[in-house]
């Protein structure tokens, strides 16, 4: 199995910034693509990013030119630099995985538990 927790969440003022992580680990044999998706109170969960295994990153509309992604494959690791925050931006932020094991080659998605971003004065 491959485990994801992620880091980084808080309050923060809205102009601010935050940089989330999330550590994926277990007994991983590749690891492909690698992103966040979040969920506000009240509405379903949205994609926010990803990045492919190549580097190449995709972004919803919203977050384009203010978040961030990029991965350390030495440390299996993705993160998420949010800038110039907005309250719109408040919602648990959850990262996933697609990723092979030893136990088991075929791909699967796995995701964290998520934390919690909430932008507010």
């Amino acid at each position: 199995q491959v485990q994801l927790v992620e880091s980084g969440g808080g309050l923060v003022q809205p102009g601010g910034s935050l940089r989330l992580s999330c550590p994926a680990s277990g007994s991983i044999f590749r690891l492909t693509a690698m992103g966040w998706d979040r969920q506000a109170p009240g509405k379903q969960r949205e994609f926010v990013a990803t990045i492919g295994s190549d580097s190449i990153t995709n972004y919803a509309d919203s977050v384009k030119g203010r978040f961030t992604i990029s991965r350390d494959n030495a440390k299996n690791t993705v993160y998420l630099q949010m800038d110039s925050l907005k309250p719109e931006d408040t919602a648990v932020y959850y990262c996933h995985a697609v990723a092979s094991t030893y136990s088991d080659m075929n791909y699967k998605t796995y995701w964290g538990q998520g934390t919690q971003v909430t932008v507010s004065s």
